[in-house]
């Protein structure tokens, strides 16, 4: 066995990355976080570490990088990882855990509405009005959500889930109808900027009407559903991805590649449930 640590350094150093990024996995799915690091966890973060080591050690200038080498190999393992990673901040959540991740959303959510309601005074003459119109809700929106938030993390019952679904799907609602408002805006430069202002709500607002998908039972989702006329799939044209993967890179202390790879499956499993 040390022989073949010695002989094979590089495989050896990618398998106890590989192995602790697994075992990150299974802490964050039982819910150990070993403490808080920024607004992640400790968890998170050495899951994060291990993967971008074993990105950078998964490429070797001087080896043959044929189908069948051990580079290519290497590399294979290095997505693998890569892809486990992803599942860190969100997988086997339990309650509380989900509870506290909607909470620690909402300064984000606070601050992107406090943006939206400054971003009025620097489109166009035309384009104000519009703009104004689309997100008069976001404020009265944004507090009730936060109030049900910080209710359900203080008493995770029923009744205040149940609230906690409204209040989400009602925002959720508000968020997609203005992004297709904003759409309407003539003035490009104008339009851009209104749209980048309502998709920092959007990112934010589909975060945590997942995470609250995740913790409600199909029935009561079914119903969150039927409450949502205006589809994910009908803006999709106008939601920033890039924008999304970097505020989730930056809420779970984690690379741009993980946040991609959670977005595109919250986003994935938000239709998939009707949304």
């Amino acid at each position: 066995m040390f022989s073949n640590i010695v002989a094979h350094p590089k495989t050896s150093i990618a398998g106890v990355l590989i192995g602790t990024v697994t075992v990150a996995g299974v802490l964050s799915q039982q819910g150990i976080t070993l403490g808080k690091a920024g607004t992640g966890t400790v968890v998170a973060l050495i899951g994060a570490l291990a993967t971008a080591l074993l990105g950078l050690s998964s490429k070797d200038p001087g080896a043959s990088s044929g189908p069948g080498s051990g580079t290519a190999k290497l590399g294979c393992w290095a997505l693998i990882s890569l892809l486990v990673a992803g599942t860190l901040p969100m997988m086997g959540c339990n309650g509380q855990k989900v509870a506290q991740d909607i909470v620690n959303w909402t300064p984000a959510l606070q601050g992107a509405v406090a943006t939206v309601d400054s971003s009025a005074a620097l489109l166009d003459p035309q384009a104000g009005p519009i703009f104004m119109a689309a997100t008069a809700g976001f404020d009265a929106a944004s507090n009730a959500l936060v109030v049900q938030a910080k209710a359900y993390l203080a008493n995770p019952g029923a009744s205040v889930l149940a609230q906690l679904q409204t209040a989400v799907v009602t925002f959720q609602q508000q968020v997609n109808a203005s992004l297709l408002q904003a759409a309407h805006i003539a003035n490009p430069a104008s339009q851009q900027h209104a749209l980048t202002s309502i998709n920092a709500v959007a990112t934010v607002v589909n975060a945590i009407l997942a995470l609250v998908e995740s913790i409600s039972s199909k029935a009561a989702v079914a119903q969150m559903a039927a409450q949502a006329p205006i589809k994910l799939a009908s803006v999709q044209r106008l939601i920033d991805q890039e924008q999304a993967r970097r505020a989730f890179a930056l809420h779970y202390v984690t690379s741009r590649f993980v946040a991609s790879q959670m977005v595109a499956r919250g986003d994935a499993e938000l239709q998939r449930a009707g949304f």
